[in-house]
């Protein structure tokens, strides 16, 4: 079997034409210019469940993401993350030097905190909890720790490392800010709810859109220079999702992968309004570097192309870790559960639990992530 790793020469060479190619586009849509780097002091990350290191797991310690089999690939034991092992974030602050991230309901003094945080919380929305009460969602699982709440959870960290104007702006101007992926939950909430896709969901576009606007201009009026913003998944790829809305009967709605177009044309439609806004901020804020990540890119290219980087052709669209089904994610959160298997190598699977990605594909988008990320100015 071939390995997930990417040492080898020729899956280095893919990676960096794969992310050559993001770049030009990237520059083409007006974006700064970026290469790889180190000199980071510290990190600090906001989002779900795609970069929830522990945060859910204090509040829920009894959820199934606190036991095994999450955690099995590289700690050998649960750690609150929605992976079989290390999430995209950790692969970000090893390859910065840097310690896995505290997260920030973890943390206790400020010596907890002083090379970054991890603010991130499964579940988590770009919008307020109380707009989705308007909505009429059941908010048993929405939690309220949303974006501006993960804001107000750095600013206090901020003060409680900075005691001067200065110490603030050098930590800040030498901080890499992660902010996402964050919104996919703003769009998993209702349409696991059965909510009108036409009428309710698509319509949240702009408004996440722009609360991730709103956020990156408070990260930048507290002195931030350098923020990097991920896109969303391509959702018609997810097996939760293929499970919701698979058609035996319409071969029309899939790709030549498996994966349904309309899904993934959603996730295009999310990410091409997050580019828009993102080209034009760098505009209103040229001292600042902010960057998109196309995290649905990177994910594409691995699912379409799974045997250049080791995983199984048959399991591309399936889940490590779930309760059966032509996708082996018949219901939600199911892995860890008594009705739940696990594969036995999750280094040749792309999804983990259905919903999340394993340690093998995140390592890879990671890498895609590496090879563009801006240096922090001197």
């Amino acid at each position: 079997m071939a390995s997930s790793s990417l040492s080898s020469p020729m899956m280095l060479l893919l990676l960096l034409l794969l992310v050559c190619a993001h770049a030009a586009a990237a520059n083409t849509a007006g974006y700064p210019a970026v290469a790889g780097g180190t000199g980071y002091t510290r990190m600090f990350s906001f989002g779900d469940s795609v970069t929830d290191a522990g945060n859910l797991a204090t509040i829920a310690p009894n959820s199934s993401v606190t036991s095994l089999p999450y955690g099995q690939t590289f700690f050998g034991r649960p750690t609150g993350r929605f992976c079989d092992g290390r999430l995209i974030v950790d692969f970000l602050a090893e390859a910065l030097g840097l310690p896995l991230l505290t997260p920030f309901l973890r943390g206790k003094t400020a010596d907890d905190f002083r090379q970054g945080a991890n603010f991130a919380v499964a579940g988590a929305t770009a919008l307020r909890q109380d707009f989705f009460k308007e909505m009429g969602l059941d908010l048993t699982i929405i939690p309220p720790f949303s974006l501006d709440v993960q804001l107000e959870w750095f600013k206090g960290v901020l003060q409680m490392l900075a005691s001067t104007d200065q110490e603030r702006k050098e930590i800040m101007s030498k901080s890499l800010f992660v902010l996402g992926e964050i919104g996919g939950n703003d769009y998993n909430h209702p349409f696991f709810q059965n909510r009108s896709f036409t009428a309710e969901i698509k319509p949240l576009v702009p408004k996440v859109v722009a609360k991730i606007e709103s956020a990156i201009k408070v990260l930048v009026s507290l002195g931030a220079k350098t923020i990097v913003v991920p896109g969303n998944f391509p959702v018609g790829c997810i097996p939760m999702y293929l499970t919701m809305f698979e058609n035996v009967t319409d071969a029309k709605e899939y790709d030549s992968f498996g994966c349904i177009k309309w899904l993934n044309d959603f996730s295009e439609y999310h990410n091409q309004q997050l580019n828009r806004m993102l080209h034009q901020i760098v505009h209103d804020y040229p001292t600042v570097t902010i960057s998109y990540v196309d995290y649905y890119g990177a994910t594409l290219h691995i699912t379409r192309h799974p045997h250049l980087y080791g995983f199984e052709r048959g399991s591309v669209l399936r889940a490590c870790c779930g309760d059966g089904g032509h996708y082996n994610s018949k219901s939600l959160f199911s892995c860890g559960l008594p009705s739940s298997s696990v594969c036995t190598d999750p280094s040749t699977y792309i999804s983990w639990d259905g919903l999340h990605l394993t340690e093998a594909a995140y390592k890879l988008v990671a890498h895609h992530m590496l090879r563009g990320l801006p240096q922090p100015p001197v």
